[in-house]
């Protein structure tokens, strides 16, 4: 029998090992982890929106009106007008024909990818692509290409060379660097080589373009450059699900095709409700965005003199890079005994070698909150040149990531 426990303690020697923190109340800057008071900059609540009243509510009188389980898929009998009217509001949203409500975002990736390229068709990826796309490029069996990050020449050499049906996938904002991709000119590529473009907003929908209609409206890209979007409500949204939105046509063919639509019972209709009320939020409360990107801008002009390495992000997510994963346990723990939660992430979630801070910006953040972050990474800033931050340190080496 494989050696599980010895994988275990390998992990725990390595710096590797993750655990799980239990928090009580609701999702805020203000959590109370282990039953520990502490301010975190680790949530992807983006826009403050997970606790928010309306939301509450829209689920208290949706489950008054409409009960809780969804009870059976959508192509049986748990397709609700509640589903319906939300799908409608994404397409809206989105600027797209159409859209379908998936369960999860990891479900929306793996089951759009693997219906819209199988056997003997070719998928191009970007090589820091989220989990949930790489393992949606293997259930569909099609041949997988891997292009640098965001390194469109390279992607243009591979499509130049190869033949048949091509699909190109990317995150529109990268979960862990922060980066966006390059849009505009992936849609140039696409259209010149006969390639299907996905874009995987998770990252960007609520937060960034105009009205928060995520990467590809920042730049003023349509349904005909941009065939189809994926984004998550589980993020800046603030509720729970995901959608996938573009030409009515393939959105049909994903109800005929995508297993991960097809084959899971349908989310509760007050979720969809609530995530209706959550649309109109995004749209109209503008000073959402422009607080956030006021919080972005003076964390990244009061940390850049203090000799940690920022990593070239303008959106909410803001890692620091240490590169090695027991040092960046070291400064998570320095921090934490300070009060505050930033998670270290450690391979396999970046590669070796790039483990960081993955700190994250939310609207419901006060300029007080970003004050105590900026003085506790000036308290645990390295002392020179030569020196990682979080190094020597003998706080304890736990974290999640």
């Amino acid at each position: 029998m494989r050696d599980f426990a010895g994988e275990i303690e390998s992990r725990k020697s390595a710096g590797l090992y993750r655990t799980r923190r239990t928090v009580t109340g609701r999702q805020r800057p203000q959590l109370t982890a282990d039953g520990k008071p502490l301010l975190a900059f680790c949530s992807n609540d983006y826009l403050g929106l997970a606790g928010h009243p309306a939301l509450v509510e829209s689920v208290r009188s949706g489950m008054g009106d409409l009960g809780l389980g969804g009870a059976a898929s959508h192509l049986i009998c748990g397709h609700h007008q509640a589903h319906h009217e939300l799908e409608r509001k994404i397409a809206g949203f989105t600027r797209r024909s159409a859209a379908l409500f998936f369960s999860t975002g990891y479900m929306a990736n793996m089951g759009v990818i693997a219906a819209l390229a199988g056997k003997g068709d070719t998928i191009f990826s970007d090589e820091l692509n989220h989990a949930s796309i790489i393992d949606g490029c293997k259930l569909s069996r099609a041949r997988i290409r891997t292009y640098r990050h965001r390194d469109t020449d390279d992607l243009e050499q591979q499509l130049a060379e190869t033949e048949g049906h091509k699909l190109v996938v990317t995150d529109g904002v990268f979960s862990m660097d922060g980066d966006m991709a390059p849009l505009k000119r992936l849609a140039e590529l696409c259209a010149e080589h006969d390639a299907l473009l996905i874009v995987d907003d998770a990252h960007g929908f609520g937060c960034v373009g105009p009205g928060g209609r995520g990467s590809v409206a920042s730049l003023g890209l349509s349904e005909e450059d941009v065939p189809v979007v994926i984004g998550t409500f589980g993020k800046a949204f603030g509720t729970s699900g995901a959608f996938v939105a573009g030409p009515a046509m393939l959105m049909d063919y994903l109800v005929q095709k995508a297993r991960t639509y097809i084959y899971t019972t349908a989310m509760p209709p007050a979720i969809a409700l609530a995530s209706c009320t959550s649309l109109a939020l995004v749209e109209t409360e503008g000073w959402r965005r422009t607080h956030l990107d006021r919080l972005i801008k003076r964390f990244r002009e009061a940390v850049a003199n203090l000799g940690y390495e920022l990593m070239p992000s303008d959106t909410p997510i803001q890692p620091i890079l240490i590169g090695d994963a027991r040092q960046a346990l070291a400064l998570s723990a320095d921090l934490e005994a300070r009060g505050l939660l930033v998670t270290a992430i450690r391979p396999p979630t970046v590669p070796d070698g790039a483990s960081r801070l993955r700190i994250t910006l939310s609207a419901a953040h006060t300029q007080d909150d970003l004050d105590r972050l900026i003085d506790a990474l000036t308290a645990c800033a390295p002392a020179s040149a030569g020196e990682s931050p979080g190094q020597n340190k003998s706080a304890a080496l736990t974290a999640t990531s």
